[in-house]
C-alpha cells in the first residue's frame, strides 16, 4: 500500500479544471493554427527525452516487436505527434492511441491531428482510466505517462474506498501484456516514491530510467523531474 505517500488536493486533479483548460486551448488553436498548446515538462526537456528513450530501445531491440503506443492522459496529443515523427523512419507500422478523461482534450487532439498530421493515423478516445472501461481489455506494447499520475494524485477523493493514485498501477497493468513497458514522467514523486506507487501489488517492476541533471539539497541528490520505465 502507499498510504504514507500523499499529495495535497488541488484543482489540477479535477476533470472540470482540465475541461476548461483544453476548451480554451482549442479555441486558441482554432484562431491560430500555430498555437498547438502547452508542452508539459518542456523546461526539463522531458518529452524529447522520453521519445529518445523509446527510439533508442527500439533500435537496440530492447522493446522487441513493439508497435502499439498508448498515451495515458494525452492532453493535446503533443507527445504522440512528436513520437510519430521520430519513428517515421523505422521499417514498422506503428499505432498511436491517446486517451484522456477530458472531452475537451480529445476534441483538441483530434483537431490538431486532422489539421497538422493528416497523413498519420491517430486514435483518440475519452476514457476514465480509473473506471471500468472496455479499454482495459486491450494490450499495448508501450504506455506513456507525462504528468497524468501527477494529476491523479492531486485528487484525494476516494473511488470505492481507494485513492486514484492507489488504483492507477493496477488499472494500467490490465492494459499490458508480458514484456509491455510503462514509461512515466513525474514532477510530484521522488524516484523511490514512484517505484513504490507502481510496483506495490502489481506485476510491474522497474526496468530502466532516464537521467536528468541533478541538484543537491541538505546533502541529498535529486532532480525536479523523474522518468522511470516499468516492465510487466
Amino acid at each position: 500500500m502507499t498510504e504514507e505517500i500523499k499529495l495535497n488536493s488541488s484543482k489540477l486533479g479535477t476533470q472540470e479544471y482540465w475541461n476548461e483548460f483544453y476548451k480554451k486551448e482549442l479555441e486558441n488553436f482554432q484562431s491560430n493554427s500555430d498555437d498547438t498548446g502547452e508542452c508539459w515538462f518542456d523546461d526539463s526537456d522531458a518529452e524529447s527525452k522520453m521519445i529518445q528513450f523509446v527510439a533508442e530501445k527500439l533500435e537496440d531491440g530492447e522493446l522487441g516487436d513493439a508497435t502499439s503506443f498508448l498515451d495515458l492522459g494525452t492532453g493535446n496529443g503533443h507527445l504522440l505527434f512528436k513520437l510519430s515523427q521520430e519513428l517515421k523512419d523505422f521499417n514498422k507500422s506503428f499505432t498511436f492511441h491517446g486517451i484522456d478523461y477530458s472531452a475537451e482534450s480529445i476534441r483538441f487532439a483530434k483537431d490538431i491531428a486532422e489539421k497538422k498530421f493528416p497523413t498519420t493515423s491517430f486514435k483518440f478516445d475519452q476514457v476514465d482510466l480509473l473506471g471500468n472501461t472496455p479499454l482495459l481489455d486491450n494490450n499495448f506494447d508501450v504506455l506513456l505517462d507525462k504528468g497524468t499520475l501527477d494529476a491523479i494524485a492531486l485528487n484525494q477523493n476516494l473511488i470505492n474506498g481507494k485513492r486514484g493514485m492507489d488504483i492507477y498501477a493496477s488499472q494500467v497493468s490490465k492494459m499490458m501484456k508480458r514484456g509491455s513497458v510503462l514509461l512515466i514522467t513525474s514532477c510530484n514523486f521522488t524516484e523511490e516514491e514512484l517505484v513504490k506507487v507502481i510496483t506495490s501489488g502489481t506485476e510491474l517492476r522497474k526496468w530502466d530510467q532516464i537521467t536528468y541533471p541533478s541538484f543537491q539539497f541538505g546533502g541529498i541528490n535529486g532532480s525536479t523531474v523523474v522518468s522511470i520505465a516499468f516492465i510487466k
